[in-house]
């Protein structure tokens, strides 16, 4: 069933007003910065917080005023919330027997997901016998068990180690797409959950939606700094002008305009780390790279084959170990920076809060857990 909201919510001194569809079959990833909304639009389509104002269709159905109970809605979060007195067969049939199953069917149900989870021979266990990946393979089996029409996912991988991760987003790639009418929300801070499970995207920054559209297009173009962030990429705030972008303080960033910019207009300007160029500074560099920025480095961090360079300038680049150790690079070293003009973008900002300029607006948006 496809999912139309439309949410205007007041807690305190915060206020969420966001619209969107998911359609049936598929999966909108929610990100955003802490206190951005994402649990609040959670609970509203789940029912446990009730909004000013809403409009939530689920197929024909209104669920706005409804309870939780009858909006056909399963909820999975980082803690799989397994009851400790049930086995593990028993949690997951208690999701049909709440529907109205009888004991056998409920159970009949319930291997039959503890199967497809691969957790089939952990049915006598107690949740307390469990590993945390083995407590979520059954939080998915009991999730799914209802059959909701819409289904949850609240940080689903956020409290798993970094060998249960990849094997549950797999799993859910997997068991998400056994049943096409079924609509989905994902909430994830990481792009990977973004990547592999959702067709589309929507960031949020403080209740607004500041971008959207299909998962792959926003990460490899973010118009944000926290999307920027997540994506791995380096952006920088200012105006839209011939040949690139000129921050606040005036600097001109030589890059490329995308199709959709408008000159004059608040943009931002996109790289990757891999496409900075580091010098000792004071150093004369080869060819002509357009974009130098001096800097000093702040940190040096592991950034899986290659060693990522963070600099007071607000820019990050990725360096080989060698590069590091010919460079004599290590925090407080001054160097110089180097972007070719055909590896920057200009794209324009999307309306709502704009990234909070720096000296020289610059803005280091990449995530050092990727």
């Amino acid at each position: 069933m496809t999912l139309r909201a439309e949410i205007e919510l007041t807690r305190g001194t915060f206020d969420l007003s966001v619209d969107f569809k998911v359609p049936a079959g598929s999966v909108l990833a929610i990100l955003g910065p802490n206190g951005s909304g994402k649990s609040s639009l959670l609970g509203s389509l789940s029912g446990l917080l009730r909004p000013r104002r809403a409009k939530i269709r689920l197929g024909e159905k209104d669920l706005h005023g409804l309870p939780p109970h009858d909006r056909s809605v399963g909820l999975l979060s980082q803690d799989p919330l397994l009851f400790p007195h049930l086995s593990v067969l028993d949690n997951v049939a208690f999701s049909p027997r709440s529907k109205g199953a009888g004991r056998a069917g409920a159970r009949e149900i319930a291997r039959r997901w503890l199967a497809e989870v691969d957790a089939a021979q952990f049915e006598k266990r107690k949740p307390a016998q469990l590993s945390g990946g083995q407590a979520q393979r059954v939080a998915i089996a009991r999730a799914l068990a209802g059959e909701p029409d819409l289904l949850l996912l609240d940080e689903p991988m956020a409290a798993l180690d970094v060998d249960a991760a990849p094997a549950i987003r797999g799993l859910l790639r997997r068991v998400l797409g056994l049943q096409r009418k079924r609509a989905t929300v994902l909430v994830t801070h990481d792009p990977l959950d973004a990547l592999a499970l959702a067709d589309h995207v929507l960031v949020l920054t403080d209740g607004r939606a500041v971008e959207r559209g299909p998962t792959r297009e926003v990460l490899a173009a973010p118009r944000t700094a926290f999307t920027a962030r997540i994506a791995g990429l380096n952006l920088i705030a200012g105006i839209a002008v011939g040949g690139g972008l000129r921050t606040e303080a005036g600097r001109l960033i030589a890059g490329m305009l995308a199709e959709d910019t408008t000159m004059g207009g608040p943009a931002v300007a996109v790289f990757a780390p891999n496409a900075v160029a580091v010098y000792p500074g004071g150093e004369a560099h080869p060819g002509s790279p357009r974009n130098t920025i001096a800097a000093a480095v702040t940190a040096l961090e592991p950034h899986g084959p290659v060693i990522r360079l963070r600099t007071d300038a607000g820019l990050a680049a990725d360096l080989t170990p060698a590069a590091v150790a010919d460079l004599r690079l290590e925090p407080g070293t001054p160097v110089r920076l180097d972007i070719k003009a055909t590896t920057v973008t200009v794209y324009p900002a999307t309306a709502g809060p704009s990234p909070s300029p720096s000296t020289e607006t610059l803005r280091v948006t990449d995530n050092p857990g990727t």
